[in-house]
């Protein structure tokens, strides 16, 4: 029996974790560039913060120059600290800049910032070598002439690659300037914001929708540095950066005061208004998710009452974002989004209720997911609400989850458009779950929002995204796809990790700041996502029954091209009878080309090798006849497009 396949059943889920999005997909290149980080201290409910206003900003003159905090006359309340650099001539301070400054050659950085000073003064803005800081790469010179703050804009460009470069800022008479809110992208960010290079990532991707901003964002480790998405929009200069929940992650003992990314913060370059850009620009739904007055279950027991005043703000939040994504000019946030830029709506359809969720005797879960759904849709009943069914699939509050929405999408299937289902299991798991989704009652809808296989816990972070993973996700995938009526949406998790800033492992995507590559796991999901139709087919029960052989077939067709996927995780070559599946679907006589995955299982890619185990087009092209036997290599993942 033919299934339909949801539009857009495979895409992304994206968390500002590893650096993903400061020091990742957003394109600044500076660390702490308005002055306002903070250092992350603590454990589960007992978090604190210290001012490090400072990080990533050092002499760079040793002696000459005297670098200062100051609120005094800030540029704004929001973001009161500014830096105050008083030196002789030629004196210099640097930024940090993750590991230094990578520029390509023939392209150029836009640079900018905000300054004032009570005399006159001239400051250069270049780039040095790391290996010779007397060796200056680049440089343009800009006279400070206001005593009140002021704009300042510049470029810099290069004729050769930097690498590791060292960002400079040179006082050239002698005095003081006061300075705040460096900015510096590469000419080449997408919408001007954007590293390109894991845009074009996620846009081969061709993702059906985006979910974000997490995850465990979200909630924060403390209500207080929860995500809140109407301090991300506005002019950039008044987002109050945010410390990041990642900050404090391993200090779960309650012996570590301090990890090692104490200094991992937020900026909010990159709000709520910035990721409905990109999933427009990528051409995929945005599915932006709400705090429901919760903050992480995991590391923290604060929560603000669901009868209490407090929590009706967190229910009008949700209620504003469809208002700033939908609304016309005339509405309150239409008409922000508006002044932002983006007159027309952004055709919002889907929003997520709670991130990883799950009831308790404190936490009524339940109750809060009611009140929002029945706010949302009696305002907006065409808005698609998506539940959470906890933080894994094989716990209680799995069971209890379902317990709840069972009932409640059998009578009302508006209720919960799909309920999101996590799990990070071993490839064991995967195998023997392929076929976990076959005995979900149809009227259940399932949004697997964030999976993964994990395996190799010895290995370094980035070699966790072995073959091996990728064979068991795809093996596993077949039966996401074979449960379409089920399974409406699926993305894997995480999405970014920058080499060296890891927390979470494995990942999706792994760069540093010269390049960037997929794992094999990202050309699963990739096989996944390009490869599917909108309509499922029947595979012959023989066929099916080559499982017991580790071999997993599943089969689509769209207006114009039919897709057979075959993943042979076992040792041996399998032959597949593609003529029993045109047999059995009715299709017709045609050729085909194959996209194959090969390899073996410990195999990984790397900045050396970014494409060691790929998806790639073979040069076969043969007849589908009658007679056609597919010969499915041990340990390859292909997909045969008619």
């Amino acid at each position: 029996m033919e299934k339909s396949i949801n539009k857009g059943m495979f895409g992304l889920f994206f968390e500002d974790i590893n650096y993903g999005l400061d020091g990742g997909l957003h394109a600044e290149m500076l660390e702490n560039r308005s002055f306002e980080f903070v250092e992350g201290r603590g454990y589960k409910c007992h978090y604190h913060q210290e001012p490090a206003y400072m990080y990533g900003w050092n002499a760079f003159t040793d002696g000459s120059i005297k670098l200062s905090i100051s609120d005094a006359e800030p540029l704004n309340q929001v973001n009161p600290h500014y830096l105050c650099a008083e030196g002789e001539t030629n004196s210099s301070f640097c930024n940090k800049a993750y590991d230094g400054i990578f520029l390509k050659k023939g392209h150029s950085a836009n640079i900018s910032f905000y300054a004032k000073t009570n005399s006159k003064n001239t400051v250069s803005i270049s780039i040095y070598s790391k290996d010779k800081k007397s060796e200056l790469i680049s440089s343009n010179i800009i006279i400070i002439d206001s005593s009140d703050w002021k704009k300042y804009e510049t470029t810099i460009s290069t004729n050769d690659d930097i690498e590791e470069g060292i960002f400079v800022v040179t006082l050239c008479t002698q005095g003081e300037v006061c300075f705040d809110q460096f900015r510096m992208y590469p000419d080449d960010a997408v919408l001007g914001l954007f590293r390109k290079d894991l845009v074009d990532l996620l846009k081969d991707l061709r993702p059906g929708f985006m979910r974000f901003p997490g995850g465990c964002i979200v909630e924060g480790n403390e209500l207080t540095n929860r995500y809140q998405w109407k301090k991300t929009i506005g002019p950039s200069e008044e987002r109050k950066s945010n410390w990041n929940r990642w900050a404090v992650h391993g200090n779960d003992d309650g012996q570590k005061d301090i990890g090692k990314f104490p200094y991992y913060n937020q900026t909010l370059g990159i709000g709520f208004y910035e990721y409905f850009l990109l999933c427009e620009y990528l051409g995929c739904e945005p599915l932006p998710v709400m705090n429901v007055g919760l903050a992480c279950q995991y590391q923290s027991d604060q929560l603000v009452a669901s009868d209490s005043p407090e929590f009706e703000e967190y229910v009008k939040d949700a209620l504003d974002l469809i208002e700033f994504a939908n609304g016309s000019i005339d509405t309150t946030w239409g008409k922000k989004r508006a002044e932002m830029g983006h007159k027309e709506p952004f055709n919002l359809k889907l929003i997520g209720i709670g991130n990883e969720q799950w009831e308790t005797d404190k936490v009524d879960f339940f109750k809060r997911y009611e009140r929002f759904e029945k706010e949302i849709h009696d305002r907006y009943p065409e808005i698609k609400c998506c539940g959470s069914a906890g933080p894994d699939v094989t716990s209680q509050h799995y069971t209890d989850a379902w317990n709840h929405f069972d009932h409640k999408m059998k009578a009302n299937p508006d209720y919960s458009y799909a309920v999101d289902e996590h799990y990070y299991v071993s490839d064991e798991w995967m195998y023997k779950n392929v076929h976990m989704y076959d005995n979900y009652d149809k009227h259940k809808k399932v949004f697997a929002g964030e999976y993964a296989c994990h395996i190799n816990p010895e290995e370094v972070p980035e070699r966790r995204n072995s073959y091996g993973a990728a064979l068991a996700e795809a093996a596993f995938m077949t039966g996401l796809e074979k449960n379409c009526d089920v399974v409406l949406m699926a993305s894997y998790a995480p999405l970014f990790a920058r080499l060296g800033y890891v927390q979470w492992q494995p990942d999706l995507i792994w760069f540093d700041a010269k390049k960037a590559y997929g794992t094999p796991s990202y050309y699963v999901q990739k096989l996944y996502s390009c490869f599917t139709g909108d309509t499922e087919l029947e595979i012959p029960s023989d066929i099916a029954d080559l499982e017991k052989d580790k071999v997993y077939v599943c089969a689509s067709k769209s207006a114009d091209k039919t897709f057979i996927k075959v993943i042979n995780a076992g040792d041996n070559d399998i032959s597949v009878n593609l003529a029993k599946i045109n047999a059995v679907n009715k299709l017709d006589k045609m050729t085909y080309e194959i996209w194959k995955m090969e390899g073996n299982p410990s195999d990984c890619n790397s900045v050396s090798e970014p494409e060691k185990i790929s998806l790639k087009k073979t040069s076969d092209t043969s007849d589908f006849s009658d007679a056609k036997l597919f010969t499915a290599k041990a340990k390859t993942i292909s997909v045969l497009v008619f």
